[in-house]
């Protein structure tokens, strides 16, 4: 049995503390990145429901985003987050529950959780109107913060539990659908655990977002008890606020406002889409334009040293003195592209549901029938 020579301890210790320096240097270096969350709303449609929907036929649609030339929804979208080598949010409203059973809620999350994606909670109220029982009684409202704060703690207290029923891991951070929450939402998310909150979207306040926050900061910060993670945008004119949503930024404008987010130092850049966004509107057929728009996302992510992938699970708090991150300024050429674009985009992928539109308009009423009566003659 050999002895161990002075020199060679030496050696193993200068190793052991180039370890130890490396991995500082390397959570150092995390720390300071600007961490990219792209998250998805996932939810199925009231909409559908009533319409006749039942629970396969709205999975499809709203979860799988299924049409005639394939399926453009959750797989489609972990499938180009892993190209790229991203984690995805799913924030997975689990209220239709209420509604259709609990087994199409477990049929959203698991393969989620099974790819290694996060799965967040969100909420849409609308459902109450449809449910069998209703948890809170009389009370009714398309968002969580129409709600007095005993109803919404009991509502999302239920949430939490058809997401850890249905395979989940507990939920830490919350989304309000609609962006419909207030400051008794942050308090009952506070009560209930919750860490993160990101219901916070400039464009929607004074339009259902009534959380007391400045607009104009898109830095974290702790508000009621909850870490308060706004959506990312930017200014597209002087007093209009563009959120960081697939179908409403341009690809130019999506970088600009990610390289504003890294060049400020901020914590976190927050983009987010639907689960059945990259169709038409009519659900028929894919929408080149947001595929495009998010295959683009997926790349400045993955290629910009400065920005790191990830959820909620490892994000870092603020610090107890927040920098405020101001929105970027508008730059009115691009803007215009961007409105250039996306009308041509909507020529190209929503032909289909205004030509429907117009049918039902013309068919459906009196005038609309003399119109087209008129329209037919002078052609």
């Amino acid at each position: 049995m050999g002895t161990d020579h002075p020199g060679n301890k030496s050696v193993r210790r200068q190793r052991d503390i180039s370890g130890l320096t490396h991995s500082y240097d390397r959570s150092t270096k995390l720390a300071k990145m600007t961490r990219a969350i792209i998250s998805f709303d996932t939810e199925l449609s009231a909409g559908l429901y009533q319409r006749g929907a039942d629970a396969r036929a709205n999975f499809e649609s709203s979860i799988l985003g299924r049409c005639r030339d394939g399926d453009f929804g959750i797989g489609f979208q972990m499938d180009m987050l892993e190209r790229h080598r991203l984690t995805g949010v799913f924030f997975v409203d689990p209220m239709p529950a209420l509604v259709y059973g609990p087994k199409v809620i477990d049929a959203i999350v698991q393969p989620i959780v099974e790819r290694g994606h996060e799965v967040q909670m969100h909420i849409h109220t609308e459902w109450l109107a449809f449910a069998r029982f209703n948890p809170v009684g009389r009370f009714h409202g398309r968002n969580i913060g129409d709600f007095p704060l005993t109803a919404q703690k009991k509502l999302l207290a239920l949430a939490r539990d058809i997401l850890v029923g249905a395979g989940a891991p507990k939920p830490i951070a919350f989304r309000a659908g609609n962006f419909g929450a207030n400051d008794d939402t942050l308090r009952a998310l506070a009560a209930l655990g919750f860490r993160f909150d990101s219901s916070f979207n400039g464009a929607y306040r004074g339009y259902g977002c009534d959380i007391s926050l400045d607009a104009g900061n898109l830095g974290m910060r702790t508000h009621h008890g909850v870490c308060e993670v706004p959506v990312s945008g930017l200014m597209d004119r002087a007093s209009r606020f563009r959120p960081a949503q697939l179908c409403a930024m341009s690809e130019e404008e999506m970088r600009d406002a990610l390289d504003h987010s890294a060049a400020s130092g901020a914590i976190q850049f927050s983009a987010f889409s639907h689960s059945f966004e990259l169709l038409s509107r009519d659900r028929e057929v894919p929408n080149g334009l947001a595929i495009a728009r998010m295959e683009a996302l997926c790349r400045a992510v993955a290629d910009d040293a400065r920005i790191t992938s990830g959820g909620f699970a490892t994000l870092p708090g603020p610090p107890d003195r927040p920098a405020r991150i101001a929105v970027a300024a508008p730059k009115p050429l691009r803007t215009l592209r961007r409105t250039i674009e996306q009308a041509y985009g909507h020529l190209a992928h929503e032909v289909r549901y205004v030509r429907d539109l117009i049918y039902v308009t013309v068919h459906s009423s009196r005038w609309g029938k003399i119109a087209g009566g008129v329209v037919l003659a002078i052609a």
